[in-house]
C-alpha cells in the first residue's frame, strides 16, 4: 500500500524511516546508510537498526516521488547488500516511524501523504504509534482509550493528566500528526558502549580492575575497527541492591588507541573511591565519537609510545582474522590454566 506524497511546498518536510532486519550485522548497517546517502545528504542514523532521512531537497533532486525513492532504496540495498527495508515516509517523523512499522516482513514501502494523516492514523490501535511506550499504552486502555483516533480527539489536559504533563502532550500531538523534530544528520553512532555483569557480586578490587581493562580493550578494537575516536569516556557502575554510579571525562584530544582509553578509565575507577561496594555489572562508554579521519595525527617523539602503537595495529590484524579473545593484556587472561 503506497501512497504518492508530492514534493510540495517550499519548507515542507518529507521524512522517510528505514527499519533494517533485526541483528544485522554493524558493518551491514554502515552499508545500507551509505546508501541512503546516496539519495539525499540529511541521513540521520538511528543504531543499532534504524535510520531518518530528509527527502525535501532529494524530491527535487532525483525528480521523483517519496514512493519512488523508498521503492529505489529497497531495490538497492536488496541487490547491493542482500538486505531487504521496511520504509516508511510521511511529513514528520512519527508518521514515517509509524509508518515503517506497519509493514510487515521481509520488506516494503508504505507512504503517507500529508493530507492523508489523520485518516490514516485514527483507525490504528494506540500502541501502533511511535513513542508509545507498553505502560502508556496500558494507561489509556484502562480509561477506553484503544485508537489514535480517539486519543487525538480527547483534550490535550486530559491526556496530560493520564500520562503526566510532558509525555501527555507529546502524546496528543503525535496523535494528530504533529511533530517538528528535524531530521538531524548523523551517519555514525554518537556512542559505542561495552559492557560485563558479573555471575556473583564482587568485592575484589584486582578482578574489578582486571575487568575494566578487559572493557578498555574492548572498546578500543571496536573504535578503531569502526574508523572512529572518542572525545570521551562514561564509566557506569553498578552495585547489589540496585544502586549505580556514573561518571564522565573527557579525553586530552580524541582517541581509539587502548594507552589513552585505559589511563583515562583507570581515573574515573579511582574517582568512584570503592571500599566495601559489592558490584554487579561495568560499562564502559566512548562518547562524543568522532570519524578516525578527523583526528590530527601528533609526531610524538616518545618512542615507547610509538612502539606500542605499532603494537596495537598488529593484535588488531591479529584479533581480526582469528578473533578478539585470542591475545590480549595477560592480566585478563590471569586465570588462565
Amino acid at each position: 500500500m503506497t501512497a504518492e506524497l508530492p514534493a510540495g511546498p517550499e519548507g515542507r518536510s518529507t521524512v522517510m524511516h528505514v527499519r533494517c532486519p533485526d541483528r544485522l550485522p554493524e558493518e551491514t548497517y554502515r552499508q545500507v546508510l551509505e546508501q541512503m546517502a546516496e539519495l539525499s545528504p540529511v541521513v540521520q542514523a538511528l543504531p543499532p537498526t534504524a535510520a531518518l532521512m530528509e527527502l525535501k531537497g532529494a524530491l527535487r533532486y532525483h525528480r521523483a516521488d517519496a514512493a519512488q525513492l523508498g521503492e529505489m532504496l529497497r531495490v538497492r540495498a536488496l541487490s547491493r547488500l542482500g538486505v531487504d527495508l521496511r520504509i516508511g515516509v510521511g511529513p514528520s517523523i512519527t508518521v514515517a516511524a509509524t509508518a515503517s512499522a506497519r509493514i510487515s516482513q521481509p520488506g516494503g514501502v508504505l507512504a503517507v501523504a500529508p493530507d492523508q494523516v489523520t485518516g490514516w492514523l485514527g483507525p490504528l490501535p494506540v500502541d501502533a504509534l511511535h513513542g508509545i511506550g507498553p505502560r502508556q499504552a496500558a494507561a489509556l486502555h484502562d480509561y477506553g482509550i484503544h485508537t489514535i483516533g480517539l486519543l487525538a480527539a480527547i483534550p490535550t489536559d486530559t491526556v496530560q493528566r493520564l500520562l503526566g504533563g510532558r509525555a501527555g502532550r507529546t502524546a496528543s500531538d503525535r496523535a494528530r500528526g504533529i511533530d517538528p523534530r528535524p531530521v538531524t544528520p548523523r551517519m555514525l553512532p554518537a556512542a559505542a558502549t561495552v559492557r560485563c555483569s558479573f555471575p556473583r557480586h564482587v568485592l575484589d578490587g584486582a578482578e574489578v580492575r582486571s575487568t575494566l581493562l578487559d572493557l578498555v580493550v574492548q572498546l578500543g578494537h571496536l573504535l578503531r575497527w569502526r574508523g572512529q575516536a572518542a572525545r570521551g569516556l562514561t564509566l557506569v557502575l553498578k552495585f547489589a541492591g540496585g544502586t549505580a554510579w556514573e561518571k564522565t571525562r573527557r579525553l586530552p584530544e580524541p582517541s581509539a588507541h587502548d594507552d589513552d582509553l585505559r589511563t583515562l578509565a583507570y581515573r574515573l575507577m579511582d574517582a568512584a573511591g570503592l571500599q566495601r561496594g559489592r558490584l554487579t555489572a561495568l560499562a564502559l562508554k566512548g562518547e562524543d565519537l568522532v570519524d578516525i579521519d578527523q583526528v590530527s595525527r601528533q609526531i610524538s617523539l616518545d618512542d615507547t609510545r610509538e612502539t606500542r602503537l605499532v603494537a596495537e595495529a598488529a593484535v588488531d590484524r591479529v584479533r581480526d582474522k582469528y578473533g578478539l579473545r585470542v591475545i590480549g593484556p595477560a592480566t585478563v587472561f590471569r586465570r588462565a590454566s
